[in-house]
C-alpha cells in the first residue's frame, strides 16, 4: 500500500490542489487559491520529474509562498479595481431623487420616499415643500437627508 502511494503522489496533490480551490469558492479571499497552485505546481513536478516527497514538500512550499507574495497581489488589484470610487449604504443616495412623503417645513424634518425606503428629511430652502414634490439628496448627516426641490 505504502508502494502504491509513493508511486502515484500525483493523486495526493491533485487531492489537495482540488480541495484547496474548493475551500477557496467558500471564502474568495484569494488565499487558500495560492496553496491550489502550489499543488498543482507540485503535481506536475511529481509526474515529469520523479521527485521525492521531501522535495516535492519543498516545492509545494516554495510555490506557494511565491504565489502569495507575486500572484496574489495582482489577482486582488485586477479584481478590487476602482472600489475606492464606488459608495454603498446611505452614500450612494446622494444625487438620487425621491418624492416627498410628509411634508418638510423650513427648519423642520419631513419625510423622502426613495426606492421605497422612507428617509428623514431636511431643506436647506426657506420655504415648505410640500407632499409629492420631487426632491434631490444633496447631502447627508447620518440617516438624515438634506434634500433640494428637483426643477
Amino acid at each position: 500500500m505504502i508502494e502504491y502511494f509513493s508511486a502515484h503522489l500525483w493523486q495526493l496533490w491533485l487531492l489537495v490542489s482540488l480541495l484547496c480551490l474548493i475551500i477557496e469558492l467558500t471564502s474568495g479571499d484569494l488565499y487558500v487559491l495560492c496553496f491550489s497552485i502550489g499543488a498543482a505546481i507540485t503535481l506536475a513536478a511529481s509526474l515529469f520529474s520523479g521527485a521525492s516527497f521531501t522535495m516535492q514538500v519543498i516545492i509545494f512550499a516554495i510555490a506557494s509562498v511565491l504565489c502569495l507574495l507575486f500572484v496574489r497581489p495582482t489577482l486582488v488589484k485586477k479584481l478590487h479595481k476602482g472600489k475606492d470610487e464606488r459608495v454603498s449604504n446611505a452614500d450612494a443616495l446622494i444625487g438620487r431623487e425621491g418624492t416627498v412623503s410628509r411634508t418638510i417645513e423650513a427648519g423642520h424634518h419631513g419625510r423622502v420616499a426613495i426606492d421605497g425606503d422612507d428617509w428623514k428629511a431636511v431643506s436647506l430652502s426657506s420655504v415648505d415643500i410640500p407632499e409629492g414634490t420631487k426632491v434631490r439628496v444633496t447631502d447627508r448627516d447620518s440617516i438624515i437627508l438634506t434634500v433640494e426641490p428637483v426643477e
